[in-house]
């Protein structure tokens, strides 16, 4: 069975940053953010058994939410320099892997990923899973879509399919921008409606379905509620369309290049050589054998 993994690579890129002690190469160049992506990839590889696997990235352009409303992730830290030098090490990894890298000036890297899983459909691949850090991405789950998410480190994650995000979110993956538009969301630094709780939200969402259908419905809510939604109104607008992934942005898919990769190719070792991944190499060299094994088996 075919099943695509695409990979957010700003997010697992941070995450490992963040959760591995400081590495550097021969050249003392920072390296640790590399090491543990190439480790996660490699976990997930033996974990999820992907046919085809792509990465997306986010680039340096503002995008088209930060155009539309200046403080969005306004007040976010720049990203540190050990972390930023890593990036092009990390597209040159996934290049020797020839994993196919994916990105677009003015959208984030969930853009290329709800782009690149709404494409699927018409791929003939019948599985995706989407490893990511970010919760935002969980609104993509559907009866094709999982969401990997790492719970622990880089050493634990969960698949979250369609139940998983209800439990976790309190409503359907679809419903999260609706959810988002109401309450806000403070990592990305939008408030949504002023004086809508979590509780509220839900249970708005619970019985309308939709932040539209709540605004065609305010003559039902109660008096309070209802001068709430309707003050907050263009902030509500305003913090959908921010928490919408887009799923059709102006990128082709190469779905037969997504097939390609391989774990331990000349061009893999001799980079593993000059990055000074000594346990990675032994890591690559295992998980190739295991994968031709894994072929054999299928054709007997």
């Amino acid at each position: 069975m075919s099943k695509l993994v695409l990979i957010d690579g700003n997010a697992i890129l941070h995450r490992a940053y963040h959760a591995l002690p400081p590495l550097t190469t021969k050249r003392g160049e920072p390296i640790n953010a590399v090491y543990g992506l190439v480790s996660m990839l490699l976990r997930i590889i033996q974990e999820l058994k992907p046919t085809h696997i792509a990465v997306a990235f986010d680039r340096k352009e503002p995008t088209f939410r930060q155009k539309e409303f200046a403080g969005y992730q306004a007040q976010r830290p720049p990203m540190e320099d050990n972390l930023s030098s890593q990036f092009e090490k990390a597209k040159a990894t996934l290049n020797a892997f020839g994993i196919p890298v994916y990105e677009l000036a003015g959208y984030e890297a969930d853009d290329i990923i709800g782009t690149l899983s709404n494409k699927v459909l018409s791929s003939g691949i019948q599985n995706v899973i989407i490893v990511t850090g970010d919760r935002d991405i969980l609104q993509l789950v559907n009866g094709n879509v999982k969401v990997y998410l790492p719970v622990k480190g880089l050493s634990e994650g969960k698949v979250f399919g369609i139940e998983e995000v209800v439990e976790k979110m309190g409503v359907k993956p679809s419903q999260i921008p609706d959810y988002k538009a109401l309450v806000g969301d403070q990592s990305d630094n939008y408030k949504g409606v002023s004086g809508i709780g979590p509780k509220t939200a839900m249970k708005l969402i619970e019985e309308y379905g939709s932040f539209e259908a709540i605004y065609r419905n305010l003559n039902s809510l109660p008096k309070q509620t209802k001068e709430r939604l309707e003050s907050g109104k263009s902030g509500g607008e305003m913090s959908l369309k921010l928490a919408e992934i887009v799923r059709d942005i102006p990128i082709e898919a190469d779905f037969e290049k997504m097939n390609k990769w391989s774990v331990d190719s000349k061009q893999v070792l001799d980079l593993f050589t000059q990055f000074g991944f000594k346990t990675l190499t032994n890591r690559v060299k295992e998980v190739g054998k295991m994968i031709v094994s894994e072929n054999q088996m299928k054709l007997i």
